[in-house]
């Protein structure tokens, strides 16, 4: 139950700023936060990250319930507490980015960062999600996940076949 409420507060979160933004539109042009550094920018992205495959709108919606499905069947099915959290990020994330390219035929861009002279492409608060959402995954993959196959002492083929040859 906390993993949907928590489902629920990020996409909630994405959404309602997503909306401000996209009724303040005309007021979001490069408004400046921090001078060279950070800029408030709307921007509607029809794209993928960084706006790569314009309009292809469909192929992102039909990945993204693929993508959805998967990751709910995974944060149902495991109990540790880094994959469900990083499952439930990049949940959230992908239900934001989907809901806007189901009910308005883009995604709404506004975070315009300036790092090192470089203008990072336009993101939101469900990038940002998907982003810790992978991040923790990583983390998991690398320094928690243990091969089932090995947990349970058991021997994979090759180790079979050597221990034949002895």
């Amino acid at each position: 139950m906390f993993w949907i409420i928590l489902i629920v507060i990020l996409t909630g979160a994405d959404q309602l700023s997503k909306w401000y933004f996209y009724t303040n539109r005309h007021q979001y042009d490069g408004f400046v936060v921090i001078k060279d550094f950070f800029y408030l920018t709307y921007l509607e992205n029809r794209g993928a990250a960084f706006g790569m495959l314009q309009n292809f709108r469909w192929f992102f919606i039909i990945l993204t319930i693929a993508a959805l499905g998967f990751m709910i069947w995974h944060l149902i099915k495991n109990k540790n507490t880094v994959l469900r959290l990083s499952m439930t990020f990049l949940i959230s994330g992908a239900a934001g980015n989907l809901i806007d390219r189901l009910f308005r035929g883009f995604v709404v861009d506004f975070l315009d960062f300036y790092l090192f002279g470089y203008d990072f492409p336009i993101f939101n608060f469900a990038d940002i999600c998907i982003n810790v959402g992978a991040f923790l995954l990583v983390y998991y993959v690398i320094f928690i996940y243990k091969d089932p196959a090995k947990e349970k002492g058991e021997l994979n083929p090759s180790e079979v076949a050597d221990e034949q040859r002895k």
